[in-house]
């Protein structure tokens, strides 16, 4: 689709991909996608087997430009999930690279591979105009952490428009070499990952597989821009003083960015002290691409997740549906649930009319995330709606407050906090733990007394349970709701 990316024709001899030791420029790119999308025929939609490779690209930009939807799907969906997204989505065909070894629930399908090379002449492809922007260009499916997943129609117009506001955000040009590891089947790695440097122009350098190692190797081979989740900035912020050469890489990095959930302060301050570079963090869902961002040409806001991206309306509201938040002297600590607005947000729900009219307060969408507002506009997310906003004794409570404070101990190498029923407070705070040691780990006690010396004493965990490893998702988000109640013995209560 030449409206998306104008570089297929503008910028031939640059590179437009690298997967390891494999690249594409824009005009093979052109050339393959092409080659890609006369596979495709008269399909309707088509499932894109979507791998850590070059192939995947290739392929999503090739359902772009014939017009046809893609449905990427993780790789490693178990049979229950990947039969839901077949039975949903209806897909004509499936898109996957050469002898790929498929799962059964695939088999009925009629598949096509996914060229790297034009056989053909494809040359039309990348000049014919481009589809209606309102038309669906990708359908990405949730997590389903409430229900089924739900497949999410996301037009070429939000697409475009949403990529556009972060260029504006994040000063994203064509000079720009984006270094990322992230799966290629969600709206990080895919949507901002890949189609977002083949729309500036810019490259792709993707690592195939995540490591500190390389990440030095990458950004000093002239990446520019990093991508990543907390876990991964996690990783680089204990490897920084094992990893060689991964301190000037981060410092010569031009952008870090991290998303996907909120990074801990801890991290924050470490990979800072070392580099001199502060991270990034920005916010945003499936369902409406990316919200906020903290901007490349503006202060540092460690903890928050900045300022609504261009054409993006945001406003907090409470459970009666009332806006508030700062302004006309209100404080700024008052938390509700985001809401908002704009170009970006998705068409709808696939198949699920009820579910779509249910996410909309009138033009607004309930995002069902709970967050604070600063005077200047920064926004501060504490938690999801149903998982991480603990109502105690009376009291609102953020989880990821505590979580950042309980970060801060060197016994705690990783933590959770959720709440529990309390016959008398309604909930409790409920902390769950990775030692830094598990062989001795802090007492319950301890970290209580550790939290109420920062926060306010009703914020503090009023049960610790200590586990092995956190439940986690592709993306690195924990999975609070398969947090279970441990074997007797393996908890503390205060």
């Amino acid at each position: 689709m030449s409206s998306l990316f104008p570089a297929l024709n503008a910028a031939p001899d640059r590179t437009a991909l690298r997967f390891g030791d494999r690249t594409l420029s824009y005009s093979q790119l052109a050339a393959a996608a092409g080659e890609t999308a006369t596979r495709l025929g008269n399909a309707n939609r088509v499932l894109v087997w979507a791998a850590p490779a070059l192939e995947t690209a290739v392929a999503v930009v090739a359902a772009l430009l014939a017009g046809v939807p893609a449905v990427p799907v993780n790789p490693r969906s178990g049979e229950r999930e990947l039969a839901h997204i077949v039975a949903d989505s209806s897909p004509s065909l499936v898109l996957a690279e050469a002898d790929t070894p498929l799962p059964e629930t695939l088999g009925g399908l009629p598949h096509a591979d996914i060229a790297t090379v034009a056989e053909g002449d494809t040359a039309q492809w990348a000049l014919a105009p481009g589809p209606d922007p309102e038309s669906a260009g990708l359908i990405v499916y949730t997590s389903g952490t409430t229900g089924p997943p739900k497949g999410v129609v996301l037009s070429r117009r939000a697409i475009a428009s949403n990529l556009d506001a972060l260029a504006d955000a994040w000063q994203w040009t064509e000079d720009d070499v984006l270094v990322h590891g992230l799966p290629l089947f969600h709206v990080h790695g895919l949507i901002l990952g890949v189609l977002g440097p083949l729309r500036r122009g810019g490259t792709l350098h993707h690592l195939g597989k995540f490591s500190p190692g390389g990440v030095a190797a990458a950004l000093s081979a002239g990446g520019t821009m990093l991508f990543g989740v907390p876990t991964m900035y996690h990783r680089l912020a204990e490897a920084l003083e094992s990893e060689p050469g991964l301190v000037p890489a981060l410092s010569g990095a031009r952008l870090l960015v991290s998303g996907s959930a909120p990074l801990p302060l801890s991290d924050h301050e470490r990979i800072t002290a070392a580099t001199g570079r502060h991270v990034v963090e920005r916010y945003g869902m499936s369902e409406t691409l990316i919200n906020t961002s903290v901007r490349a040409d503006g202060e540092p806001r460690p903890g928050t997740v900045g300022v609504p991206l261009a054409d993006v309306d945001l406003r907090l509201v409470d459970e009666s549906g009332q806006r508030v938040g700062s302004g006309d002297g209100e404080s700024v600590d008052v938390v509700g649930e985001v809401q908002v607005r704009g170009p970006n947000l998705f068409t709808e729900y696939l198949n699920r009319p009820d579910a779509t009219t249910d996410a909309f307060d009138g033009g607004w969408f309930r995002t069902g995330d709970m967050a604070t507002l600063d005077r200047e506009g920064h926004v501060r997310l504490v938690g999801r709606k149903g998982t991480d906003l603990i109502k105690s004794g009376g009291y609102k409570i953020g989880a990821g407050e505590i979580e950042n404070v309980l970060l801060e101990h060197p016994g705690v190498a990783e933590v959770a906090v959720t709440g529990a029923p309390d016959p008398d407070l309604g909930e409790h705070v409920v902390a769950w733990i990775v030692a830094t040691d598990p062989s001795d780990p802090p007492s319950a006690e301890e970290l209580t007394e550790f939290v109420s010396a920062q926060l306010a004493p009703y914020k503090r965990p009023r049960t610790v349970h200590c586990l092995k490893a956190l439940p986690r998702n592709d993306m690195g988000k924990v999975l609070k709701r398969d947090l279970v109640l441990p074997e007797p013995g393996r908890a503390g209560t205060v």
